[in-house]
């Protein structure tokens, strides 16, 4: 009888303290969205944003104003969730490729996702391609699935000798990525958009979740937890990665399929995000470096960690591009921009007094 309570409350004390920082990821979340619902451009009481949500979820049948209602149910609580699921892709997204690519200044864009979604979605808005069957974000999807596979090739077709040129040539094979399909959606605007066009596509390349709504939360959220789930199950082979590809090895760890499942989700869901927001820069450069300064370099809490930083931050931002001017709405990429710079720059000076 003692053996069983001794093995019952060792099992428990070894449940707290997983249950605990998952428990805290998912209130930080739900906080953030909470706060995202309800501070906006229009002010709403708290309980009638509660109230229309019960109404939706639970047909309350609260009497309420069909306006304030739409407003959050339709517009704010959609922008909050959308957001929260593309600040923690992407921010795990960069954890993976700092980890597998040992570069500090890896992001997910570093694979030209960003730029091949620009050029998707200019052609299928100035250009016209597609006859209007084929959305924007389908097209800025298939265009940032267009230029991971020509990142893809071109790292192939070099094929690196040792761990460190690959890592380089995957680099400078984004890079050259990114800047023929910028160079294709700078082309595409001059020749085809009007002004009103060419503002409407800039203010999608610096993120917009203006026009989220329920059918984009449907594919984000299993877009992320699928994500997550993936790259949580590669924690160990992550940890690994950091000390390079031979040493990943040296411990059994599949290097080649541990690479292209894990370079592919990052990819997947990174053209799956921008594709329904737009290119938001930091995210996934910035983040990673604050999760590691709060909890350590092990993957096993750094991918969490990143996914709930990343999702907070992201939609606070969203909150912020919504009221710093009154009656005007930034895009949430200038706004992540001028909390990200500072910010790197303060882990890059703290970071080397340490």
């Amino acid at each position: 009888m003692l053996k069983t309570n001794g093995a019952f409350a060792l099992a428990t004390t070894r449940r707290r303290p997983i249950l605990r920082p998952i428990l805290l990821g998912l209130s930080l979340i739900l906080f953030a969205i909470g706060c995202g619902t309800v501070i906006g451009e229009t002010r709403i009481p708290v309980p009638t944003v509660f109230q229309a949500i019960a109404n939706r979820v639970f047909d309350a049948g609260y009497p309420l104003s069909p306006i304030d209602e739409g407003i959050i149910w339709a517009y704010r609580l959609t922008r909050a969730i959308v957001a929260a699921c593309c600040g923690a892709v992407l921010a795990i997204s960069g954890v993976v490729l700092q980890a597998l690519l040992r570069n500090a200044l890896a992001e997910p864009y570093l694979l030209g996702i960003s730029a091949g979604a620009s050029t998707g979605a200019v052609m299928i808005t100035v250009a016209g391609l597609g006859g209007g069957v084929i959305s924007m974000s389908m097209g800025a999807f298939a265009g940032a699935l267009a230029a991971f596979a020509m990142v893809a090739g071109l790292s192939y077709l070099a094929g690196g000798t040792t761990d460190r040129q690959g890592s380089v040539q995957i680099i400078l094979a984004g890079i050259a990525s990114s800047q023929l399909f910028n160079a294709l959606t700078s082309f595409i605007i001059a020749q085809s958009a009007n002004s009103d066009q060419a503002r409407g596509i800039m203010f999608w390349l610096l993120g917009n979740l203006s026009g989220v709504r329920w059918p984009d939360v449907y594919l984000a959220v299993p877009i992320a937890l699928v994500a997550l789930l993936i790259i949580i199950w590669h924690a160990r082979a992550l940890d690994a990665f950091t000390f390079g590809v031979d040493a990943a090895a040296s411990v059994g760890v599949p290097v080649r399929r541990v690479q292209a499942v894990l370079i592919l989700t990052t990819a997947l869901g990174t053209a799956a995000m921008v594709s329904i927001i737009g290119a938001v820069g930091f995210v996934g450069l910035v983040i990673p470096h604050a999760a590691r300064f709060l909890v350590g370099s092990q993957h096993s809490r750094l991918i969490p960690a990143s996914a709930v930083i990343g999702a907070v931050f992201l939609v606070f931002a969203d909150i912020g591009a919504r009221i710093i001017i009154p009656g005007q709405v930034l895009p949430i990429g200038v706004v992540t921009a001028l909390v990200g710079a500072p910010a790197f720059a303060f882990i890059l000076v703290r970071g080397q007094r340490l």
